[in-house]
């Protein structure tokens, strides 16, 4: 019999606590066939080994330089808490975060929103944009752990809100106080979004069709508009380009002086943010002769959690589906 308690799962991908655990995150990236096929199936395991192994010492020096660890389990806590306290009012909810490749994994997650009451689930991931690589992947691997642990519970997802209109407000904000701290010079807007491989996006992955949907959102509502590039990319396959490197020289050989970049795919501070905008981009933006700024991720930001508050209510039929 349903108590009617639901349980949200944030879903995100998780990070290395400390040092000591960046060489097996990395194992259960590279593990993962979904992101990245190496080899035939049965060598995905041991390669995966062989390449965290490898990259390891490289990814303890990044972590090390921004705290020793990754901040996106505690961001995302406090991001559940957040909309925890939003949901209150309007119904029984318990929400929760499960990681993909770092704990708490999804079948802890399940176990305690089970204990807790929970005989229903929405899934909520923390990327605004689909693709395979990351929304994909998290659904898929909670709803085999609901399968091992809640086979009869109803059981929903919200699997992308590129234009959601409180998370879009939150960006254009953040965008607006970041154009305000270059006081009237001028400044180019550059939002920078997690690269995928092209194959992805070739084989009908929504990934870019999205995020330009987020983009042409956010600039309807600022009035400015922006370039976009891609970072994070690894490996010997073709990349989505520009690479955020490549637009900082393109940019400056324009005469470009200044730049406010936007983590446009990326809603918590993490690696991406805190090392490669913070500290590699703006190093390398520095000796090109440019200002970079890192425009703030949302974080807790409470127009945002109006956001995920706001698409938990839609998916339950409680508020209409206006954006």
């Amino acid at each position: 019999m349903q108590s009617g308690k639901t349980g949200i799962i944030l879903l995100n991908m998780g990070g290395p606590d400390c040092l000591e655990d960046v060489r097996p995150f990395l194992f259960n990236l590279f593990s993962d066939r979904e992101i990245i096929k190496l080899g035939p199936p049965f060598l995905q395991r041991f390669l995966a080994w062989f390449i965290s192994r490898r990259r390891a010492p490289k990814s303890r020096a990044i972590y090390a330089r921004i705290g020793g660890g990754s901040p996106l389990k505690k961001i995302s806590f406090q991001q559940a808490e957040a909309l925890q306290e939003a949901l209150n009012e309007h119904g029984n909810y318990a929400v929760s975060v499960a990681m993909r490749y770092w704990p708490p994994l999804a079948d802890e997650t399940i176990a305690q929103l089970l204990l807790a009451g929970c005989d229903q689930f929405i899934a909520l991931p923390l990327y605004p944009h689909y693709s395979k690589a990351t929304t994909g992947s998290s659904l898929n691997h909670l709803q085999q752990s609901l399968l091992r642990l809640a086979p009869t519970a109803p059981f929903t997802a919200i699997t992308s809100w590129p234009d959601q209109n409180f998370y879009i407000q939150a960006l254009a904000d953040n965008i607006k106080q970041g154009v305000q701290s270059f006081e009237g010079q001028k400044v180019q807007i550059v939002y920078s979004a997690h690269s995928l491989p092209v194959s992805f996006i070739q084989d009908g992955d929504p990934y870019v069709e999205h995020i330009n949907k987020t983009i042409a959102a956010v600039e309807d509502m600022t009035g400015q508009s922006g370039r976009l590039c891609y970072q994070s990319r690894s490996g010997p396959v073709q990349w989505l380009s520009p690479s955020t490197p490549q637009m900082l020289e393109t940019l400056a050989a324009k005469g470009c002086k200044n730049i406010l970049m936007v983590p446009i795919s990326f809603v918590s501070d993490h690696v991406e943010t805190l090392y490669e905008i913070s500290i590699l981009y703006r190093q390398q933006a520095a000796g090109l002769g440019i200002c970079l700024k890192p425009c703030p991720s949302l974080n807790s930001n409470p127009l945002f959690i109006q956001g995920l508050k706001t698409l938990v209510l839609q998916q339950q039929g409680v508020l209409g589906n206006s954006r």
